[in-house]
C-alpha cells in the first residue's frame, strides 16, 4: 500500500476502519469474493476491488452517467452530456439521494468510499476526470442495463434541435438507420428449465448476456445482514446485475415492450414566455439553463444551452415542424432499491414483490430458484396507455388523453410461471413463444406490450429445447453453444438456386458456391462454408433491395427465396473477389478470419492483424447464434475480430446447494500485466467453463490472495 503521508482526516479513518471489517479473496481466475461484516461493507470492498481490476472502466461509465463526456473526448461529446443533462442535473441526483432511505444512503457512501479509498490507497493512479466520487452518483446510473432507456435518446436529433432549432435532416435520419440496421445485434439470451427436464430434478438457468466485452465484470459480494450475490456487475455499480445467490438466479434480456413515448408539443410564444397546449389551458415551457464544459486545443470551454421540459420530459427533438418531449421511466432512487432488493430474495414470493416496484424499465426478466420455479416477466415498468392512440410514433402531447394512465401491475403485464412443457425461452424475441404451445397469448395484452417479432436466436432455441429431458449443467452449456445457424437455411439455399439457374459452369464461382451446396450451416473453426456465409449475409443486409422495411429475419428469409436471382449473384461475386483481394483465396477457413485479440487495457481496442490473435468458431446472433461472437465498431483490419457478444456467461443448478459454472471473455482484469487479462480467453473459445466457488470452504480452496483493502497485494 502507498499513501499519501501527514494527511489522514477524519474520512480516511473511516475508510481505514471499514477496510477493517472487509476481506478481499481472489480466487484462481481472480474473480474477488468479498465479505463484509454489513451490506454497505461489503459494497466498500467491491467497489474497492472493481477498481483493482479495472479502475478506467469504472471512471469512464461515471464520466459519461453524469454527463461529462466532452471534458475528456472534446465537443463532438457534447450532446451526449445535453442529453444526460436534460434527463438529471446534479441538483436533482442529489436531492434524489436525499430523499433515499438511510440503507441506501449507507450504500451510496459505501460506493464512494470504496472508490475514494482506492484512489487513496493508490496515488500512482491518475484519473481521466474524477478525482473523487459522490455518494449521489449511483442516481444517474441505478438499473443497470447497457447505456439504459436514456440511450435511445438520439443525440443527433437533440444536436438538431438545440443547435439549430430543427429537425434531423431526413437523409441524416435514413443513413442513421441503415447503419444501425448493420450493427451487430444486441441482446441476450436467458432460458430457465423446471426439475422435470433434468436429471438432478432442480431447476437450471442459463445467463447469457451479450454486451460489449469487459462491461461487466465477474463478482461474488456476502455480508452477514443477508448479501450473497454471484455473477456480473457493471463496472461502478454496487449491485449483481445478473447472476445469482443460493436460492434464487435472474437474468435480463432487452425487451420488445414498449416502455418510452414520444409526446409531439404544441408551444406558443406570450409575452416573451414559452408556453405549450394541454387541453384547454396554456401551460408554461419549463425553461432553464445548461452550462457543459468541452475539451478543446488541451483547454477546457464552456457552451450554455436552454434545455425545455414540459410535464411530459425533456424536449429533445423535432418532429412535423413541433417540439417533442420524451418520456421514459426516470425514478433513480426506486430503480437503485429495486437493483439491490433484487439480490437478496430467496424465493418466488419475495421476487414477485421486488417486481411490483417496476422500475426494471428496459429489461425482461428470467428467473429460476430452489423451490422448483420459473418464470418470465416480459418487461416491468409499462405505462397505460389509451390504446386508441399509436404510440409507436409521436402522439399528440396537447390531448390530455394521450397522457400516461399509471403503470401496468406485474400481473398486468406478460408473465410465465412454471409452463406446462418445464422450459422457456427469451433471446429478445416474442414472449408469444417462449414456452411454445404453453406462452402467453398475444391476443391477451395490448399491442403495446410487445410487438410479436421472432428473431433466429429465439428459432434455434425452441428447436434445442423442445422434447427434450435430459438436462444438465454441462449439456446446457452445450446447447447454448449449438453451432447451427438457422438463418443461413433459406439464404444459402437460394444462392445455390441462383448459381444452378443462372451461371451453372461458372468456373469462379463453382468452387465456393460447391463448398455452400455441401456445408451443413454450422459453425466452426474450420468451416470455409461460414465465411462464405458470413461474408454474402452481411453484404446482402447492406446492400440487398427490400420491397419495404422488414425485421432482419424476414430480410434474410425474403434474400433466399424471393429476391432477384441476378441479384444474389453479383452480390456473391463482390465476396468472392473481396476475399481473394484481402486473403489471397476464398477458401478461408473462419476461424482463420474470425479472432479474438486483446492488446491493452484501452476501452476500444486498437486491433492489428500482424499480432497475435485467437481463433474463434462462434458466429454472430444475427444468423441465430446463441453464443454470439460480433464486432460492432470498424477494426480497420481485414480479419474480423469480436467486440461484443458472449461476455460472461454461467449455467446455474438450484437444489439443495447452487452449483455453477461461468466464463468470462478475456478475464477478470483490464490491466494486461496481470495474469487474469486473458487468461479465460482459450477456455473462452473452447466452451470449457470453470467451477464457481459459491460457498466459502470452496472459495478458501481456490484462494489465490485474500486481503483487506488497503493492503500490499503480492
Amino acid at each position: 500500500m502507498s499513501c499519501k503521508a501527514n494527511d489522514v482526516t477524519p474520512e480516511i479513518e473511516g475508510w481505514k476502519a471499514q477496510a477493517e471489517r472487509v476481506t478481499i479473496i481472489r480466487d484462481d481466475f481472480g474473480v474477488p469474493h468479498i465479505y463484509g461484516k454489513t451490506d454497505a461493507d461489503a459494497v466498500f470492498g467491491l467497489l474497492y476491488a472493481q477498481c483493482e481490476d479495472d479502475f478506467n472502466r469504472v471512471e469512464q461509465n461515471y464520466i459519461w452517467a453524469t454527463g461529462r463526456l466532452a471534458e475528456v473526448e472534446g465537443e463532438a461529446a457534447i450532446y451526449s452530456d445535453l442529453r444526460a443533462k436534460l434527463f438529471m442535473t446534479k441538483e436533482e441526483a442529489i436531492a434524489n439521494y436525499e430523499a433515499s432511505p438511510n440503507w441506501l444512503k449507507e450504500l451510496c457512501k459505501a460506493f464512494a468510499d470504496g472508490i475514494n479509498y482506492y484512489l487513496y490507497t493508490h496515488p500512482e493512479v491518475k484519473p481521466e476526470l474524477l478525482n473523487r466520487f459522490e455518494p449521489w452518483m449511483p442516481m444517474y446510473f441505478s438499473e443497470g442495463s447497457i447505456g439504459g432507456d436514456i440511450e435511445r435518446v438520439s443525440t443527433n436529433k437533440i444536436k438538431a434541435f438545440y443547435q439549430n432549432g430543427m429537425a434531423i435532416p431526413k437523409m441524416d435520419e435514413y443513413k442513421s438507420k441503415q447503419e444501425k440496421k448493420q450493427e451487430e445485434p444486441q441482446g441476450s439470451n436467458g432460458i430457465a428449465i423446471s426439475g422435470k427436464l433434468t436429471e438432478s430434478g432442480n431447476t437450471l438457468l442459463l445467463i447469457n448476456p451479450h454486451t460489449s466485452f469487459y462491461f461487466r465484470g465477474e463478482v461474488h459480494v456476502v455480508s452477514e445482514e443477508g448479501l450473497n450475490a454471484y455473477g456480473a456487475v457493471t463496472w461502478g455499480q454496487f449491485f449483481v446485475y445478473q447472476g445469482f445467490n443460493e436460492k434464487t438466479g435472474w437474468m435480463h434480456t432487452s425487451t420488445y415492450t414498449d416502455i418510452m413515448d414520444e409526446f409531439m408539443e404544441t408551444v406558443v410564444a406570450q409575452d416573451d414566455e414559452l408556453y405549450y397546449v394541454y387541453g384547454e389551458e396554456l401551460r408554461p415551457v419549463k425553461s432553464t439553463e445548461v452550462t457543459l464544459k468541452y475539451k478543446e486545443d488541451g483547454a477546457i470551454k464552456e457552451k450554455t444551452f436552454p434545455a425545455y421540459h414540459t410535464h411530459h420530459g425533456p424536449i429533445t427533438h423535432m418532429a412535423e415542424d413541433r417540439w417533442v418531449a420524451t418520456a421514459m421511466m426516470w425514478e433513480p432512487k426506486k430503480a437503485l432499491e429495486q437493483s439491490f432488493i433484487r439480490t437478496k430474495q430467496t424465493g418466488y414470493k419475495g421476487f414477485r414483490e421486488m417486481m411490483d416496484m417496476r422500475t426494471n424499465s428496459s429489461n425482461n426478466t428470467v428467473y429460476a430458484d430452489a423451490e422448483g420455479n420459473i418464470a418470465y416477466f416480459h418487461g416491468n415498468f409499462i405505462p397505460k396507455r389509451d390504446p386508441m392512440f399509436d404510440y409507436t410514433k409521436p402522439v399528440d402531447g396537447s390531448d390530455p388523453r394521450t397522457d400516461w394512465q399509471g403503470l401496468h401491475t406485474v400481473d398486468e403485464n406478460i408473465l410465465l410461471l412454471n409452463p406446462e412443457n418445464g422450459w422457456f425461452q427469451n433471446c429478445n424475441s416474442t414472449p408469444y413463444t417462449a414456452a411454445l404451445e404453453f406462452s402467453p397469448k398475444k391476443e391477451d395484452y395490448p399491442n403495446y406490450m410487445s410487438i410479436d417479432q421472432e428473431n433466429f436466436r429465439g428459432v434455434h432455441a425452441i428447436s434445442l429445447l423442445k422434447d427434450r429431458s435430459d438436462f444438465t449443467l454441462d449439456n446446457l452449456i452445450t446447447l447454448a453453444h449449438d453451432p447451427y445457424l438457422p438463418a443461413f437455411e433459406k439464404l444459402i439455399p437460394g444462392l445455390v438456386e441462383a448459381f444452378d439457374k443462372i451461371y451453372p459452369k461458372n468456373e469462379v464461382l463453382g468452387g465456393p458456391i460447391d463448398v455452400l451446396r455441401n456445408w451443413d450451416y454450422k459453425t466452426s473453426t474450420e468451416a470455409v462454408g461460414m465465411t462464405l456465409a458470413h461474408y454474402y449475409g452481411t453484404l446482402y443486409g447492406s446492400e440487398g433491395v427490400l420491397p419495404q422495411e422488414m425485421s432482419d429475419m424476414d430480410a434474410m428469409n425474403y434474400f433466399g427465396t424471393q429476391s432477384p436471382l441476378s441479384e444474389r449473384l453479383k452480390l456473391f461475386t463482390v465476396v468472392v473477389a473481396q476475399l481473394e483481394k484481402d486473403f489471397g483465396t476464398w477458401n478461408i477457413p473462419w476461424g482463420e478470419v474470425n479472432r479474438y485479440q486483446r492488446i491493452n487495457g484501452e476501452i476500444q481496442q486498437p486491433f492489428d492483424d500482424a499480432l497475435p490473435s485467437i481463433p474463434i468458431g462462434y458466429a454472430s446472433g444475427r444468423w441465430g447464434a446463441l453464443a454470439a461472437y460480433g464486432a460492432r465498431y470498424s477494426n480497420n483490419t481485414k480479419k474480423i475480430y469480436g467486440t461484443r457478444g458472449n461476455s460472461f456467461v454461467a449455467v446455474v443448478e438450484f437444489g439443495e446447494k447452487v452449483k455453477a459454472k461461468s466464463i468470462l471473455a478475456g478475464g477478470q482484469s483490464g490491466d494486461p500485466s496481470s495474469p487474469h487479462f486473458n487468461d479465460q480467453a482459450l477456455p473462452y473459445a473452447k466452451a470449457e467453463f470453470k467451477e464457481v466457488p459459491f460457498y466459502k470452504e470452496d472459495v478458501v480452496k481456490r484462494a489465490k490472495e485474500t486481503y483487506r483493502p488497503g493492503e500490499r497485494r503480492l
